[in-house]
């Protein structure tokens, strides 16, 4: 049975739930519920017209099938379908949120990539939003998107950020690839490729360089009465937000600072900070749009089919390692630029030997 993948840990919510803030008993009542909430192939192509001399050139590549559902504030999926692939936008901007949301991502993937959607044989994307009472998640399920509103004391709602769900999406893409484990340090990879592919995402979107990106996982989704700029900072891990009743960003950026709890899935979003300024590292090292070189190399190694279920960071970074040189060049400046930066957290020790 696959779990949910959810984009705001147990731990955040928790601390809210616990709150007593007299400005925020409404989110605290919000947290608790969204605590004890459940949760639990048509391939289609696009078709591109072009002229070569006299002749008319019909060329198909793949494309999205979404559909997105409305929840009306139940628990029970996947809700009334609202809208479908060849549907025109709709007066619910949740609903075209989130149907535009999954139409980027998968542009991400096989625009960069070649990916033909999250199994790479056409699966079709479906979300559902309005999903309970002032449900602060968003999660992936299996099979779809499923996006709550926010208690919009603290939380504001989700689907307005396309790095929330591509995160949530490309647990899906991890399931299909890799199968990492969803503890301990394999399930802060986990976490940590959904941030990554996130934050790409959106610099995809934005034909954003590594240098103009913000590198914000889940930025938009607090409310301004909040301390934070978002969930999680892949430039910066740990200073995401610093408030009084969220408590400080407890992510780690370097291994020296590494997290052992049972809290979290043994915490799988705390030290998923680690591999997350590792990659930071290299798109930052290399330059230019991060899908482009950074991203080719994390995606093979996560296709590649080499990763155990149970890879941790080590093991991660050495088939990076072992990707950018096949792709590259062992003297490449792209491998070199993946080792310092495993270096640089921690994970890899090292090496004093010259190379040739």
């Amino acid at each position: 049975m696959v779990l949910p993948r959810a984009i705001v840990p147990p731990y955040l919510l928790a601390r809210i739930a616990a709150s007593d803030h007299p400005r925020f008993t409404h989110a605290a009542d919000a947290a608790q519920r969204t605590l004890l909430a459940p949760r639990s192939y048509r391939p289609r192509t696009r078709l591109t017209l072009s002229i070569d001399g006299d002749t008319l050139v019909a060329e198909a590549t793949p494309a999205p099938d979404r559909t997105v559902s409305d929840a009306q504030g139940r628990t029970r999926l996947p809700g009334v379908t609202v809208r479908r692939e060849d549907d025109p936008p709709v007066a619910d901007t949740a609903v075209n949120e989130a149907f535009d949301g999954l139409g980027t991502t998968f542009d991400l993937f096989s625009q960069a990539y070649g990916r033909n959607s999250i199994d790479d044989a056409g699966m079709p994307l479906r979300a559902t939003v309005h999903y309970g009472r002032d449900y602060d998640n968003a999660f992936w399920n299996g099979s779809r998107m499923v996006f709550g509103d926010g208690d919009g004391e603290i939380f504001a709602g989700f689907t307005g950020s396309l790095s929330v769900v591509a995160h949530e999406l490309t647990h899906g893409v991890t399931e299909h690839a890799a199968g990492l484990v969803y503890r301990g340090q394999s399930g802060a990879l986990n976490e940590s490729l959904s941030d990554v592919f996130g934050a790409l995402t959106e610099q995809h979107a934005r034909d954003q360089t590594a240098d103009e990106a913000s590198w914000l996982i889940g930025a938009g989704v607090f409310t301004a009465a909040v301390e934070g700029d978002a969930l999680r900072s892949l430039r910066a891990p740990g200073t995401a937000y610093d408030d009084d009743v969220l408590g400080r960003d407890p992510q780690p950026a370097h291994m020296r600072d590494f997290v052992v709890t049972e809290d979290d899935d043994g915490g799988v979003h705390i030290n998923s900070g680690i591999p997350n300024h590792a990659f930071y590292l290299v798109a930052s090292a290399l330059g230019g749009r991060a899908w482009e070189r950074a991203g080719l190399i994390w995606y093979r190694t996560l296709t590649g089919g080499s990763l155990a279920h149970e890879a941790d960071f080590a093991a991660f970074a050495e088939a990076t390692l072992a990707t950018a040189a096949a792709e590259y060049g062992e003297h490449a400046e792209e491998t070199a630029a993946v080792r310092t930066a495993w270096t640089a957290v921690g994970v890899l020790k090292d090496d004093p030997t010259p190379r040739a």
